[in-house]
């Protein structure tokens, strides 16, 4: 376990940031910043302790800090996972023998000149040349480099930024659409994997690499780029994405159609309209997404006009499930009811009835990528029951409501919320999620008194 690659820095013993200003506490054995003295990832068991501490107090690198600039020492931390690693060769071979059985590839990265030689400088280089650890081949931290980017898993809750590497996870299968979900114990880090829905004997238990609500060129990249392969499931290979059009762009030559890529296994492909055959060069979808996705980004994460705005303005442009509308449907799904001026009992009849729309687009998109008890499905069905309460009670008072619809109504948030708490129970105590597995089965509770 060790600090994000390019992490800002963090306390080597609970991997949470520094706040900007605070006091300036250093680790009395090798020097480097710590949060605390007390520090409960510190003590005699931890990794820091076991393993870097008294090697790099030895090496004497933390005398770097005082000619250092600020970007300099944030680049230092993505050296100590490596280290950390090459240390259990001496520290505990058999974690060490473990840790070799994962897959660095090597050969495909070396082929990446870019990547090869940005370890060669920020980390080979530093753990060999800088900090003097010369007992260990440029090979040995080359291969430790690739299996920490291969296998590694990003860890923590909060403020916690970390990654960790696990015996068995390794061999799990990706999947765009995995029958796995997986979270890690804010204390321990052990990381818990569970299925998602029931498997017949010989099918493969999978997991995915990449976010979901992505589509197929953004994840197929995403997956090359970091996980050094060019994925090839069922999901990447269907141009609609199983249906829900995912990727597809409206046709600005006809008033129905969806472009679509000729083939979603080619990152270079032309895309195509179904109905017109009108073509155009990936390059050109590229640039507008990657444009679109920039505006995206830019947006206050809080900000539900600007949110509207992008769905207003790209609606006429994008299919209705396009990921970057997916994107802002999330955040809205989320922020509608919990911000100032938009809490649910300042919200119009209107907003509850968007609010609603929203949730149940994504749950339809949600059940085809992670059916069962996915996180991800959990807290969209825990956002929904909330704008058909505040409806039953606005038609209920309005007298426009018959039995029917009352049971009706009633009977899906009581679905909503046995299955959201089902779900969510699983998440770590004290996350969101959990908090929400909580209101949900209060909420439940209530409503059966």
């Amino acid at each position: 376990m060790g600090p994000w690659a390019a992490s800002d820095p963090v306390c080597l013993g609970c991997y949470k940031r520094f706040e900007k200003g605070s006091k300036v506490i250093k680790c009395v054995g090798c020097g480097w910043r710590i949060c605390s003295p007390t520090c409960s990832g510190l003590t005699a068991g931890g990794a820091h302790k076991t393993l870097e501490c008294n090697p790099l107090k030895t090496h004497n690198v933390a005398q770097l800090f005082e000619t250092s600039s600020a970007e300099q020492i944030k680049l230092m931390y993505e050296a100590i996972f490596a280290l950390r690693c090459l240390l259990l060769k001496t520290t505990n071979p058999e974690r060490y023998a473990t840790l070799l059985e994962m897959e660095p590839l090597n050969e495909l990265r070396q082929k990446i000149s870019s990547l090869w030689k940005r370890n060669q400088e920020m980390i080979v280089r530093r753990i060999r040349d800088e900090w003097k650890f010369d007992e260990f081949s440029e090979g040995e931290i080359h291969t430790v480099c690739g299996i920490i980017e291969v296998n590694s898993f990003q860890i923590g809750q909060d403020d916690v930024h970390a990654r960790a590497l696990y015996p068995e996870a390794f061999y799990i299968m990706h999947d765009c659409t995995p029958n796995t979900t997986h979270t890690d114990d804010p204390k321990t880090h052990v990381l818990s994997i569970r299925l998602t829905n029931d498997l017949k004997a010989g099918d493969p238990i999978t997991l995915s690499y990449s976010y979901t609500l992505q589509g197929t060129l953004k994840r197929r990249q995403h997956l090359f780029e970091s996980k050094f392969f060019w994925c090839q499931c069922k999901r990447c290979s269907d141009p609609t994405e199983f249906s829900t059009n995912c990727s597809s762009l409206k046709c600005t030559k006809c008033p129905k159609g969806f472009i679509l890529t000729t083939n979603p296994l080619d990152q270079d492909a032309d895309w195509k309209c179904k109905s017109c055959a009108h073509t155009i060069p990936a390059k050109i979808i590229v640039q507008l997404l990657d444009r679109l996705f920039k505006e995206l980004d830019a947006i206050d994460g809080n900000s539900i006009d600007l949110y509207e705005q992008f769905n207003a303005k790209y609606q006429n442009v994008l299919h209705h499930n396009h990921y970057l509308l997916l994107s802002t449907k999330h955040s809205l799904c989320q922020l509608y009811g919990k911000i100032s001026g938009y809490l649910i009992s300042e919200m119009s009849l209107q907003q509850i009835k968007q609010k609603e729309k929203i949730c149940r687009d994504l749950l339809s998109v949600v059940d085809v990528y992670e059916p069962g008890l996915s996180r991800l499905r959990g807290v969209i069905m825990y956002e929904l029951h909330a704008p058909i309460m505040v409806q039953i009670k606005y038609q209920s008072e309005a007298g426009q409501m018959n039995a029917n619809q009352l049971k009706r109504m009633l009977t899906e948030v009581i679905h909503l919320l046995k299955h959201s708490s089902q779900i969510l129970s699983f998440e770590p105590p004290g996350s969101q999620e959990y908090e929400m597995a909580l209101a949900a089965r209060d909420a439940l509770q209530n409503m059966q008194a």
